[in-house]
């Protein structure tokens, strides 16, 4: 679903990262970082962002290049309704709560975190529906990195009435009928109507297997 040009310049900021991470040769080094540089001038040139502001994004990365990973909870509620929240950093559009990932926490973990911060819901991640690669989808906008999306279907521990969305990242909160899901304000960087519709699917055939690509 990316244009070649990204996969590219993903892959040689990869092998840069690696290779930096692995060689002891100062030449192989000077070699790796012009490789970086390359991949952020590719970058910019398509995205019309600062080849400098990139490159120095792809500085802070350390170690063996691997995607990164993206979380995301399917809260729903007696009524058959799904948690959606607006999404503060792309003008108020509804998502799926989640984020990134952290360490020294599982995905179920990372996913009830969210959830809590997000929507000020305590819920327990009871079935993980999806792992989608966000690449092979058309989320927009395109993403530097690689990512893995796991999508856990979670069940309220609170009463569902409490969620709230006056939190830091998020604007509010509510519950939607599956025909009431407003599928063209979805923030598509972070869902896709086609994901919102698997959870909806996920909850109705409780022993469908994990999606994946």
């Amino acid at each position: 679903m990316e244009p070649d040009w990204l996969r590219w310049a993903r892959r040689i900021q990869a092998l840069a990262q690696s290779g930096l991470t692995f060689t002891r040769d100062v030449y192989d080094r000077e070699r790796y970082e012009a490789l970086r540089a390359l991949a952020a001038e590719m970058m910019a040139a398509r995205s019309a962002g600062d080849p400098a502001v990139i490159e120095a994004l792809f500085a802070r990365q350390s170690g063996y290049a691997t995607p990164k990973v993206d979380v995301r909870g399917a809260v729903f509620d007696d009524r058959g309704r799904i948690l959606l929240v607006r999404e503060l950093a792309d003008q108020g559009r509804w998502t799926l709560p989640g984020g990134w990932a952290d360490v020294n926490q599982s995905a179920a973990d990372c996913v009830v975190r969210e959830v809590l911060e997000e929507a000020g819901l305590r819920v327990r991640a009871r079935k993980l529906a999806a792992v989608y690669d966000r690449a092979r989808h058309p989320h927009q906008p395109p993403f530097p990195f690689h990512i893995y999306k796991m999508f856990f279907l979670c069940d309220p521990e609170d009463d569902p009435r409490t969620a709230r969305g006056d939190r830091v990242e998020t604007g509010a909160a509510a519950f939607f009928a599956r025909h009431e899901v407003p599928m063209e304000e979805l923030s598509q960087g972070r869902v896709l109507p086609f994901q919102i519709d698997r959870m909806f699917a996920h909850r109705e055939g409780p022993d469908l297997p994990t999606d994946f690509d």
